[in-house]
């Protein structure tokens, strides 16, 4: 499923019009992208949760020659899945 799609199931679940689904949809994705971004974990019930994750430095390998290379420390997303979403998936 894409984007589009997604915000077609939206807009048919809720009754509203596919601009009004877009907006809201965008809205969401903003607001979960700025709050993971400060550091704050989003806890969606029977969903899920998204948090950021920290990833060390470490020396890694080129695959061509072999030869160490020092990969940079980042900030990465973690998702989590809900209990009930887990449940769903296996049914």
């Amino acid at each position: 499923m894409n984007k589009s799609e997604l915000v077609d199931n939206i807009a048919d679940g809720a009754g509203l019009s596919k601009a009004d689904a877009e907006r809201a949809l965008n809205a969401m994705i903003e607001s979960i992208q700025g709050a993971v971004a400060s550091d704050d974990k989003v806890t969606l019930p029977g969903f899920g949760s998204f948090s950021r994750s920290q990833r060390a430095a470490r020396t890694g390998r080129n695959p061509r020659t072999g030869e160490p290379v020092q990969i940079a420390a980042s900030k990465g997303v973690k998702f989590s899945a809900g209990a009930a979403f887990k449940s769903a998936v296996n049914k």
